[in-house]
């Protein structure tokens, strides 16, 4: 094996990379910025009722309420605010835009409030079962949101879980369905474990010797914290706020199965106009968003990066056992946390659970019983379970093969630390930015309607089309966890390695690629629970039930006003996409030493 990597040198040293830069960067070009070019263009150059798309969405009432007038009028905006104020400041709307950051700034606050104890508890507690539930706050990046929409209808919904319950207690119905409370509540459930995640590793990094020394010095416990804890926690609260802002920005099947029209954001607006095929309106609302959003994840990359090397430079902390007295008001107020956990965590998945298995008569297999049904007499026009989970397989499996060469070319790019990195770190990390919905846009113009190029149509097929989706979305997560472990390399080892006469091909393969095979392990779980999971884009791609995902066929199902089939179907889907975890998580574990 060591003489095959020595004959590489040629190829691995000084043609691998290059290759895989162009390669990467081709793709990107041709199935992101193109599309989304596409989406620009057709905005600035359309017209909707005989003005520009982009002008007709910020001068709409519909879409900006009253800021429309800022771009409409913009001649009346001081008497308007003079008036306004004259009134005594009543209240306005700022339509649907406004709906869409409002839901999401709450969404952002209930995540909050959920995942900083949930960080305090991981950092500073020792229990059993601490690292599985560390693990798990990798939830929003392996459950299909469409997924976690199906188990909020089965809890709360009219004939759920919870109005089950309270029937055999004698108690009243309840109906939070289709309200902004629900809708909130589920974001909490999807981002406050990222909000976890990053606090929690802000948290342990915090040198402890501080603590001591700021006590020491007569500070008390509020003290310390406020003057020492809080200020090294608070870049990674901001970060975690501002990712979960960006995600709740850009919810798509959440709001969509909670929410429907009566509380639609811009996604939902927006694949309603691609439903009705008002392309126009579509891109002209999809460039508005894609600015927005763009903006904010700049800010992110600017923000995260001057924020590296302040954490974990001291001795850590030492947590204490949490079951301990119960005369300490932390530890009481910990367990209550953890029950509040246990229902708004759980609750949703066991409920999907539960109802797919029960009926009028209680405990009942009909619902699996109807998938098999459609799958063995179905018409060609439905929805059939087995398609849906081979195609999410099968995209999967063909995501993994470009999205992981893609993320560790990215991530090898910022590793060396160009000049502009910051830039170029925006323009690799733009797929974060852009809404499945809007690439969806973008792929289905430019790429499957075809393109005219040297007198020939060029067009992608559906299946491709959504592959290129799938790992556009998933290559950036890639690149996030292997980044880190290429930083940490000691350039110094590579170098002796290359002085005592080893090839560049023979550093790469015996130093280099073990060290980061653990990122790229992980980076290939996500990728592949992404790929499950995608439902955005794959809705708009697939042509025909028989290319459907299975998150599209249990939002089919769940569009039928069938709760038991989708909740069979998302039950489904939790298994096939913990199985593929799992096995992917465990193949990696076999390159551990």
């Amino acid at each position: 094996m060591s003489r095959a990597v020595d004959r590489l040198p040629t190829w691995s040293g000084e043609y691998l990379l290059p290759a895989a830069v162009v390669s990467s960067a081709a793709i990107l070009l041709v199935m992101f910025y193109y599309p989304i070019g596409t989406v620009f263009a057709q905005a600035l150059g359309g017209t909707v009722e005989g003005t520009g798309p982009i002008v007709a969405v910020l001068g709409s009432e519909f879409y900006l309420g009253a800021a429309s007038d800022i771009f409409a009028r913009p001649g009346a905006v001081p008497g308007g605010i003079l008036d306004w104020v004259r009134a005594g400041f009543p209240s306005i709307e700022f339509g649907l835009i406004g709906f869409t950051v409002y839901q999401a700034l709450l969404s952002t606050v209930a995540s909050l409030a959920l995942g900083l104890p949930g960080a305090y508890l991981l950092s500073q507690y020792s229990f059993p079962g601490r690292d599985t539930l560390r693990s798990l706050t990798m939830l929003p990046f392996v459950l299909p949101s469409i997924m976690v929409a199906i188990g909020f209808v089965a809890m709360f919904g009219d004939q759920g879980v919870l109005n089950d319950a309270l029937g055999l207690l004698g108690l009243g119905s309840v109906s939070p369905m289709y309200t902004l409370e629900i809708i909130v509540l589920a974001h909490a459930f999807y981002n406050a474990p990222l909000v976890t995640r990053i606090v929690t590793a802000a948290w342990e990094g915090i040198d402890r010797r501080m603590l001591e020394t700021a006590r020491g010095l007569g500070a008390g416990p509020i003290r310390s914290f406020l003057d020492v804890t809080l200020p090294q926690l608070l870049p990674a609260i901001l970060t975690g706020a501002l990712l979960t802002f960006l995600f709740t920005f850009m919810s798509f099947p959440i709001v969509l199965a909670l929410g429907g029209l009566q509380l639609a954001t811009v996604e939902v607006w927006l694949y309603a106009h691609v439903q009705q095929l008002e392309l126009a309106q579509a891109a002209g609302l999809a460039v508005v968003e894609t600015v927005i959003t763009l903006s904010l994840t700049y800010a992110y990359l600017r923000y995260e990066s001057g924020q590296g090397g302040l954490s974990g430079l001291g001795r850590g902390p030492d947590r204490k056992p949490l079951f301990g007295s119960l005369r300490d008001p932390k530890r009481i107020g910990l367990l209550a946390y953890g029950m509040i956990v246990v229902v708004v965590f759980l609750g949703p998945l066991l409920s999907m659970i539960i109802e797919s298995v029960t009926g009028p008569s209680g405990l009942t297999i009909e619902h699996y019983s109807f998938l098999l049904e459609r799958q063995l007499t179905g018409a060609p026009f439905q929805v059939k379970p087995l398609p849906a989970i081979v195609n999410s397989l099968f995209f999967g499996a063909a995501t993994l093969l470009v999205a992981v060469p893609m993320g560790v070319t990215v991530a090898v790019i910022e590793s060396k630390r160009f000049v502009g990195s910051r830039v170029l770190d925006a323009v690799l990390m733009a797929p974060l930015a852009v809404s499945g919905i809007v690439l969806g846009l973008g792929l289905l113009q430019g790429v499957v309607f075809g393109t005219e190029l040297l007198g020939h149509r060029i067009a992608v097929t559906g299946p491709v089309a959504i592959v290129a989706a799938h790992a556009v979305a998933a290559y950036p997560f890639v690149a996030r966890t292997v980044s880190p472990l290429l930083q940490r390399v000691d350039q110094r080892l590579l170098e002796s390695a290359r002085v005592l006469g080893a090839t560049r091909a023979r550093v790469r393969m015996d130093i280099e690629v073990p060290l980061i095979v653990p990122g790229i392990v992980a980076g290939a779980a996500l990728t592949f629970a992404i790929s499950i999971g995608e439902f955005d884009s794959t809705v708009i791609l697939a042509e025909g039930s028989a290319s459907y995902t299975m998150p599209v066929a249990v939002e089919r199902y769940l569009g039928n006003r069938t709760l038991g089939p989708a909740t069979a179907m998302g039950t489904v889907l939790l298994a096939v996409t913990a199985g593929s975890f799992v096995v992917i998580d465990r193949v990696g574990g076999w390159w551990e030493p």
